[in-house]
């Protein structure tokens, strides 16, 4: 994700990755901010990325991916292997053990419904966009499915 983030954006701070974390992969791919800290320091250990710092003031590490980090981006891209996909839902476990599904559905549908019209907006505005790039669109667009789907599930256990 470092390395991605770091083609596409060019030099980024710590910071500037949560920010970008923030507004497009972490709708499907949450992890602590933490990580976003000290995953660039790592990448820069294995010759990934090179680090700046600034001289005065804050100090900040600003990091730039290397020719090695673009060749293991490349090769991990070009693996079509990938494991299977987590489903981690808090909600699910509850109504497994027995909670009131329909009080958990009402929430639930709410909440979908809202990351539904985040994603609508982002999808929009990304489509209208004319060299907008297609992975996040495409990405994007599992969004809208995923949520959809989600929604007519919680309708059905809350209805």
């Amino acid at each position: 994700m470092v390395l991605g983030f770091l083609r596409a954006a060019g030099p980024s701070t710590p910071y500037d990755l949560k920010q970008m974390h923030a507004i497009s992969v972490g709708h499907f791919w949450p992890i602590p901010h933490s990580q976003l800290y000290a995953e660039p320091e790592r990448l820069a250990k294995a010759g990934l990325v090179s680090e700046e710092r600034e001289e005065g003031g804050r100090r900040r590490r600003r990091f730039t991916i290397t020719a090695a980090g673009e060749r293991a981006l490349d090769a991990w891209l070009a693996d079509p292997e990938t494991p299977s996909p987590e489903l981690r839902d808090v909600a699910l476990i509850k109504v497994f053990f027995g909670a009131d599904a329909r009080a958990i559905a009402e929430r639930q549908l709410a909440a979908h419904e809202r990351m539904l019209a985040t994603y609508q907006e982002l999808h929009a505005a990304l489509s209208q966009a004319p060299d907008a790039p297609r992975g996040p669109i495409s990405t994007l667009e599992a969004g809208l499915r995923h949520e959809r789907a989600l929604i007519a599930y919680w309708r059905e256990l809350r209805d």
